[in-house]
């Protein structure tokens, strides 16, 4: 994907809220649409600048303040008129405010400054915490009865590996919300692991969490 600078950005974006998803910096996020105001909010995204704010919410349908962007860089539309789309991420976004549409989608005023960081180069995990993640990862999946391909694991890059479990482990809405707002990829790999952590010890001692799934 082209690399885009935060001053090309727009600041009135369409914008999906779905819990439990999220688009990070350099990531990819797969999405099949089929309500009728985010198609028609796809077909408008198509028809501009292809982006989309990814954006979870609160119990009394509030926004969280942080969402990703992202943009739609793959597209195809079933016989049944859904869309299977592929969201790349560009960078995180503050809500400024949410503007009062005209469309049956949301749209808000989305402020990038203090996430300069997104637009930069990927950073790499010491050693050390590559290592322990890795570790945590696996007693993670033991503890769900789940499986990994581990030379895929092993292959990924630190960004690609920490974003990934980010997005696809079943976490709670304020727990993806925590690892959507670190503020470095280190310090996403250390939240990751607290949660995998304590996901995995709750499963394995049987012990529930509301906020864990």
């Amino acid at each position: 994907m082209t690399r885009i600078s935060a001053e090309g950005l727009p600041r009135r974006i369409a914008i999906f809220p779905l819990n439990g998803a999220m688009v990070l910096p350099r990531g990819n996020l797969p999405l099949n649409i089929f309500e009728p105001r985010y198609l028609e909010m796809v077909r408008d995204a198509m028809a501009g600048d292809r982006m989309i704010g990814m954006i979870q919410t609160l119990d009394d349908n509030r926004l969280y303040d942080v969402g990703g962007l992202g943009r739609i860089t793959q597209f195809t539309e079933s016989d049944d008129g859904r869309f299977t789309i592929i969201l790349s991420g560009i960078t995180r976004f503050r809500v400024l405010q949410e503007f009062d549409a005209t469309t049956p989608y949301r749209q808000v005023e989305a402020d990038y400054d203090v996430f300069h960081s997104d637009f930069g180069q990927p950073v790499v995990l010491d050693a050390t915490t590559r290592q322990s993640l890795e570790e945590i990862l696996k007693e993670y999946l033991d503890a769900h009865d789940l499986s990994a391909d581990w030379e895929s694991v092993k292959q990924a890059d630190d960004e690609s590996l920490v974003n990934t479990l980010s997005s696809v482990c079943p976490f709670g809405p304020a727990e993806k919300q925590a690892l959507l707002e670190a503020a470095d990829l280190p310090r996403r790999a250390a939240t990751l692991e607290a949660l995998m952590r304590f996901a995995g010890d709750a499963q394995s001692s049987g012990i529930g969490s509301s906020n864990v799934h």
